[in-house]
């Protein structure tokens, strides 16, 4: 799943304007950013990093890779590490 720190209707019309998702895409909108901050990558002035945890069914983070605001996350890269847990 993805989480992003604007509203739902903001997510929603986003991955709309991208052609759509593979996965899940939750808001950490209220309280703000409260995901974000417990996972580090919330900036001082509200937005949050682009970043990708993966972790796996015990809780374990078994990947990070934090990106630039501009950048997409190659989401190849991503479903690697995913199968990795298999």
């Amino acid at each position: 799943m993805g989480i992003s720190i604007d509203s739902p209707h903001a997510s929603r019309a986003w991955a709309e304007h991208i052609g759509g998702l593979r996965f899940p895409l939750l808001s950490d909108f209220w309280p703000h950013g409260e995901v974000a901050k417990k996972y580090g990558v919330l900036r001082p002035e509200g937005m949050a990093e682009r970043a990708l945890f993966v972790i796996d069914k015990d809780g374990v983070i078994r990947y990070i890779d934090v990106h630039d605001i501009r950048e997409r996350p190659d989401e190849e890269v991503l479903f690697e590490e995913l199968a990795k847990l298999r």
